[in-house]
């Protein structure tokens, strides 16, 4: 199957400055792909690329088939795209938003449907200057996906979200990536990450340093747990590869008090693998 995203060898570089070296990628059709990386590091550079909305420097990007640089119309039909902020349309009503927009494609989903999935249906007469930053965020993603785009791109879509929004948003992607759309997202939410993402890549100071799924990232799933627990004789703690045996070895039978075992965090990873790049 043709990969819905491919690149090789992509650079972008300003005057004085060098935003993106040699990133290579490569997104499955029907993946939901991450891309993290702290500011400056070049992912919204690379995005934009993808997207058709910057020119690159040097390499080669595939998208849907077609070279960003250059698809035409047709090809835009068939991305969405969430940005970090718009500032669009704000004298119209939401329901009146998403219908105008649902014309600019040629089979959309039903706007009503649109505006239940991302928790905006009853504000659908209200005006768009008026909703909350979380509800505003909540229609730039019914503004991403009114098209049913093949791939869509979320630029930092919960930024403003409260927890239960963000719930009910992971729940829409997931539901997304379940009816085949690949999705690309980028997100400061490491939780967010390691609870959509197949896979993920971290970008810093413009090249991809580490890449795989949230499990696997930066040898995570290699590193040792790190075993806590409480007997007669105080406190103890103890690193190693095989935590099941050394639970079952201390037990014996007995009940351990205060038993924990945990690995690296996607987060501790994440700050170890830009660490090391800076």
């Amino acid at each position: 199957m043709t990969p819905a995203v491919s690149v090789r060898g992509l650079r972008k570089e300003y005057p004085g400055h060098v935003a993106v070296e040699d990133v290579r990628l490569e997104i499955e059709q029907g993946e939901v792909f991450s891309l993290l990386g702290p500011n400056g590091a070049g992912k919204t550079t690379t995005v934009e690329i993808l997207e058709g909305h910057r020119k690159r420097t040097a390499g080669e990007a595939s998208v849907l088939g077609e070279d960003p640089g250059t698809a035409g119309r047709a090809w835009r039909a068939r991305i969405g795209i969430v940005l970090q902020t718009a500032n669009d349309a704000a004298q119209l009503n939401v329901g009146e938003t998403v219908r105008h927009f649902a014309r600019y494609y040629p089979d959309p989903r039903d706007p009503d449907d649109v505006l239940e999935k991302v928790g905006l249906a009853e504000k659908a007469r209200t005006r768009v200057r008026a909703l909350s930053g979380g509800q505003r965020r909540r229609l730039d993603v019914a503004l991403g996906i009114i098209g049913k785009p093949e791939l869509l791109f979320l630029d930092e879509p919960t930024t403003g979200f409260d927890p239960e929004a963000r719930r009910r948003f992971w729940t829409l992607i997931k539901s997304l990536a379940a009816e085949g759309t690949t999705i690309l997202l980028t997100t400061h939410y490491l939780d967010e990450a390691e609870a959509l993402a197949d896979r993920v890549a971290v970008l810093a100071a413009g090249r991809i340093v580490a890449e795989g799924t949230p499990s696997s990232l930066g040898r995570r799933s290699r590193d040792d747990a790190v075993v806590r627990w409480r007997d007669e004789n105080g406190f103890h703690e103890e690193r190693t590869q095989f935590p099941t045996k050394l639970v079952t070895e201390l037990s014996h039978g007995r009940e351990l008090a205060d038993l924990t075992v945990s690995r690296l965090s996607l987060e501790d990873v994440y700050l170890r693998l830009i660490g090391e790049t800076a």
